[in-house]
């Protein structure tokens, strides 16, 4: 091939070395990017692994404190916290007792590591004998009666200590009402992390078996449809609109093109949820022998990065904060 025929333009010259990969590198995941979930469950004596979930396992409310110390203790910086409660009734008023499941755990994590951000999600899925996400009448989730529901949980959780409060009931206004009775509180300093695109997903699977909150039927009239991106984009916008702090796109790797989408709209801070059907397929997978599991958690959260996301929601995140990246 004649010498003049070569390419001039050689995009290999920036990947030639280590150094130099690093150099260019576009993207970069570290621990501050990573908030770890947690299920904590009261009236059990023993850590309860979740099988769907290898390596997750719910904690026992009296050993949170240890636990907590632990996670803090491994480099992890943020939590988001979710109850799995032997108190259940209609519309899920253990949430919002000062005294139930849901204040306790955020007083114990606080006390625990005072240093750690406690987010705490404002939902009633977990807390519901049927499992819902809110009130329920005549078969179906009363929008406006979930509200009030939901600022109370939120108030109770912000008593208890909470650094952030995160609602994911996906109810219209919901942002609003949160943000008026947290101010009506005294809480006006208190950040939102909306869920604010949260999808009705089928990745959700191994989360229900964690947290308890199997259900009959579904949550499509509330939760929205997955083949729907201009509509993902509009909840974010009204949530951003309403007060929000923080917007969050749940699930994570099917809906890259939502986040890149949501962040080209928004100077918000902008999470995603790798969620537990995400996180069982890759454990599987690698427990088979099928793929690389370090890798191919790199690649996932560099993708999210990648879209537009500044934080994210992994269960992953404690092996990353001990492991490294």
């Amino acid at each position: 091939m004649p010498i003049e025929n070569y390419p001039s333009i050689r995009l290999r010259r920036l990947r030639k070395t280590p150094a130099l990969r690093d150099l260019v590198r576009e993207n970069t995941v570290t621990v501050n990017d990573l908030i770890y979930p947690i299920f904590v469950e009261e009236e059990i004596a023993a850590m309860a692994p979740v099988t769907s979930m290898p390596g997750v396992s719910r904690i026992p409310e009296k050993m949170l404190a240890s636990e907590i110390k632990a996670i803090a203790a491994d480099g992890v910086k943020a939590i988001m916290m979710f109850g799995v409660s032997h108190k259940k009734d209609a519309t899920g008023s253990d949430s919002w007792k000062n005294d139930g499941l849901l204040s306790r755990m955020i007083k114990i994590a606080k006390d625990a590591a005072p240093e750690l951000v406690v987010m705490s999600d404002t939902c009633f899925c977990e807390y519901t004998d049927h499992g819902h996400c809110g009130v329920v009448e005549q078969g179906h989730v009363h929008n406006d009666m979930t509200l009030v529901n939901l600022a109370r949980q939120a108030v109770a959780a912000a008593r208890a200590g909470a650094d952030v409060i995160a609602p994911s009931a996906m109810m219209d206004g919901q942002i609003a009402a949160l943000r008026d009775a947290l101010d009506e509180s005294g809480f006006s300093n208190l950040p939102l992390m909306a869920y604010s695109s949260k999808f009705a997903s089928a990745f959700y699977g191994p989360f229900r078996a964690a947290a308890g909150c199997d259900l009959k039927g579904d949550r499509k009239a509330y939760q929205m449809d997955p083949m729907n991106g201009r509509e993902a984009l509009r909840e974010s916008l009204q949530d951003e609109a309403e007060g929000a702090d923080f917007l969050m796109v749940k699930p994570g790797l099917p809906y890259l093109d939502v986040l890149a989408d949501i962040r080209a709209n928004t100077l918000l801070p902008l999470a995603v949820y790798q969620v537990s059907g995400e996180y069982a397929m890759i454990k599987f997978a690698a427990q088979a022998g099928a793929l690389d599991e370090k890798r191919v958690v790199r690649e996932a959260l560099g993708a999210f990065k990648r879209a537009g996301a500044d934080l994210i929601l992994s269960y992953f995140a404690r092996d990353i904060a001990r492991e490294g990246f």
